[in-house]
């Protein structure tokens, strides 16, 4: 028997005034956990929707947001990819405006958030101040974004590099072939940040190697970091260990890794996402007591 599924749009205001359009899914049954999505650059929360759906399954109330310069307002605008006047700090605040609204709608229930690359990258920066609202914690394609070494004028298309014989500028997302054409064929995904936005990126997000910002983490936090290891993000996983490393160094006491080997950036569209997804979800029932 199919689990019925409810799905409905949000929309907020952040605390700058900008708006916040997101989406909602759970069962019909009353949720017994939540689950915040943070998505990647050039792409869109929409794109979550089979992972919602099947944590919904499970009882699950789930909630992606559109990043500021993503989703459909900002296509509509032509902004797509500038983050605005407050960057990527406003891009992390929007988060744990979010994270305030879930858990305003559902008071008591343990919230896990997931950030998948860009929207990890946020999540790294949200752990410091934030990182008492959750249950849990989920890095996807992430790494130390100090690391990172990226050339002036840098595109999304430059992760193709090294590739071999690629079909097309994007086959480093995935080695779904199918999944790489509808990235390519959807006009919310594609585009990088503008120079100006990344900068306010490098920035915010410079801290992180600081061990005592990392301090602030709560040490019982459960923190689950997985990846590909041919994930150009994280050039093959050599920005993806110091990144584990130092959360364990912080005094993280529950920091589980998992590396699909294979895998590229994006695993829950990649070819094994069918046992990307079961363990993911066997990890947030984990995080969130419901395995008990």
């Amino acid at each position: 028997m199919t689990t019925a599924l409810q799905t409905r749009p949000f929309s907020l205001t952040a605390n700058d005034g900008q708006p916040i359009d997101g989406h909602f899914w759970r069962s019909n049954s009353p949720p017994r956990a939540l689950l915040q999505i943070a998505h990647g650059l050039g792409e869109h929360a929409l794109r979550y929707r089979p992972l919602a759906e099947a944590l919904a399954a499970q009882g699950w109330a789930v909630l992606a947001h559109h990043h500021r310069g993503h989703g459909p307002r900002a296509r509509a605008l032509g902004n797509q990819g500038d983050l605005g006047a407050r960057g990527f700090a406003g891009l992390v605040d929007d988060l744990a405006q979010v994270s305030g609204h879930a858990q305003a709608e559902h008071p008591g229930l343990p919230l896990v958030l997931l950030g998948h690359s860009m929207g990890s990258f946020a999540l790294q920066c949200y752990l410091p101040a934030h990182g008492h609202r959750l249950a849990g914690a989920v890095l996807s394609g992430s790494a130390a974004v100090d690391l990172m070494q990226r050339p002036t004028g840098w595109t999304l298309q430059d992760a193709n590099t090294g590739l071999p014989d690629p079909r097309t500028a994007f086959d480093w997302l995935s080695r779904d072939a199918a999944q790489v054409d509808a990235y390519i064929a959807d006009p919310l995904c594609g585009f990088s940040l503008t120079m100006a936005s990344r900068r306010t990126m490098v920035e915010a997000c410079a801290p992180l190697a600081d061990p005592v910002v990392l301090a602030r983490i709560p040490s019982a936090l459960p923190l689950y970091l997985f990846s590909g290891d041919q994930d150009p993000v994280n050039r093959h996983l050599d920005w993806f260990w110091p990144l584990a490393a130092r959360y364990k160094a912080a005094g993280l006491q529950d920091v589980s890794l998992h590396v699909y080997g294979g895998g590229r950036h994006e695993m829950l569209n990649e070819t094994n996402r069918a046992e990307v997804t079961a363990q993911l979800i066997a990890w947030c029932q984990r995080a969130a007591g419901l395995d008990r």
